[in-house]
């Protein structure tokens, strides 16, 4: 997906501000959100990362990290059917307006237990198609989903240097949550190639990308 969130190597945010013994919380409320994200066993439809790339472009880029995660749960909440948008406005109304009202007890919890995915073993995965040292292309694409290709690294040429044990390929999470694993390799690509002009001397940019990514680069 060509969203928001694809910002790798574009211009005009500023420095990163780095603070000096950062708490791994800022306020008591994003380690709940994350309590609640971790314990809900109410699966997110198409997972927690699509579902955080679905937000509206305006609201993605003005809320913080943990905003996002509590935005994300709410929406996959709705779209599980576990609650209705309307049921969820009255009872943000209603703790807006009574703050201190007593939240009722969670119910108890019962013991989940995880689907193994021995139930539907994976075929083996085809082997390598490439090699260390081979000059590869980014595909140009534009995917209607979630991707970890790079705007900004599609259609420059890089050279393998590592093959990594395959992994599962995770944009198809969306689409069935279990995509199916393909090799994938470190491949490097020349800051000139990336950059152009501007590029720092000596420069490269060294990424970790799944088969489907790459295509042969023609010599």
């Amino acid at each position: 997906m060509d969203g928001v969130h694809d910002m790798g190597g574009m211009h005009g945010f500023g420095p990163i501000k780095i603070a000096e013994n950062e708490p791994l919380f800022h306020d008591d409320w994003e380690g709940r959100v994350l309590g609640i994200c971790r314990l809900l066993r109410i699966s997110v439809p198409g997972g927690m990362r699509n579902a955080i790339e679905q937000l509206d472009p305006a609201e993605y880029l003005r809320t913080s990290y943990y905003e996002k995660w509590l935005l994300a749960r709410i929406e996959g909440l709705i779209a599980a059917g576990a609650i209705t948008r309307e049921e969820f406005a009255a009872k943000a109304a209603h703790y807006s307006a009574h703050p201190g009202a007593e939240i009722p007890p969670a119910p108890a919890a019962e013991p989940q237990v995880e689907p193994s995915r021995q139930e539907h073993p994976e075929s083996p995965p085809p082997p390598p198609v490439f090699a260390i040292g081979d000059q590869v292309r980014a595909r140009q694409t534009h995917p209607r989903g979630h991707t970890r290709l790079p705007r900004y690294i599609r259609g420059k040429i890089g050279v393998v240097v590592q093959v990594y044990r395959p992994q599962g390929f995770q944009d198809a999470e969306p689409l069935d949550d279990i995509g199916g694993s393909q090799t994938v390799y470190a491949v490097k690509f020349a800051g000139e190639q990336v950059w152009g002009e501007s590029a720092e001397p000596n420069s490269c940019v060294l990424l970790d990308m799944w088969e489907s990514y790459l295509e042969r680069a023609s010599t």
